[in-house]
């Protein structure tokens, strides 16, 4: 079926006005196929099932700073749930302009995402809670995704703006619900933009 969708246009070209429209019409065809399989994104589960050792493990991911204490409560109330306190690891993705991912200059989406994950830690630290803080991928999903191969996380949580000032936290949100092994939860903080 997809030899003959792009077959026949192909074909009917050539047959309709010669070799010019038939390459010009297989050109237009592969290019369309190559963008549509580029945009596409793996649909598979992320992560193991469960973490390598018995105690739980939460990832924190950082599309907003947690500068506020509602928000760091309701984190470290999650941290204090069960029997012992959760192992905490923050992750904060390192946004690159579009100037900036031209010119492969990573040192100030970097810096903002440490500034990110410094905040956090403090008002974290402020509950009680100690974390480990890295600079992950520019992309929110692929970031975790990277971060679960090391880091056998029971529980992701997700930290974003709202819908209307956070669109792309909220695209991570929607495609990381579904296919989490691990328990996903988000929360919506007003806070710095992740650039």
């Amino acid at each position: 079926m997809v030899v003959a969708a792009i077959a026949v246009p192909v074909i009917g070209g050539f047959y309709a006005a010669g070799p010019g429209l038939g390459l010009a019409v297989g050109a237009l065809i592969v290019a369309t196929l190559i963008f549509i399989a580029v945009r596409q994104r793996p649909r598979e589960e992320i992560g193991e099932p469960v973490a390598a050792d018995e105690r739980r493990h939460l990832l924190v991911v950082l599309s907003r700073a947690v500068a506020e204490q509602p928000a760091a409560g309701e984190i470290a109330a999650m941290v204090e749930s069960g029997d012992e306190p959760a192992e905490v690891l923050l992750l904060a993705p390192a946004r690159l302009g579009f100037l900036d991912r031209w010119a492969s200059d990573l040192e100030g989406a970097r810096r903002q995402a440490q500034a990110r994950l410094v905040l956090t830690v403090a008002s974290l630290a402020k509950a009680g809670i100690a974390a480990e803080a890295r600079v992950g991928d520019e992309d929110l999903v692929q970031a975790v995704e990277d971060q679960l191969q090391s880091f056998g996380a029971t529980e992701v949580v997700l930290i974003t703006g709202s819908a209307a000032e956070d669109a792309e936290g909220e695209a991570a949100a929607v495609d990381l619900a579904p296919r989490l092994r691990a328990q996903f939860r988000r929360i919506v903080v007003s806070g710095p933009a992740a650039r």
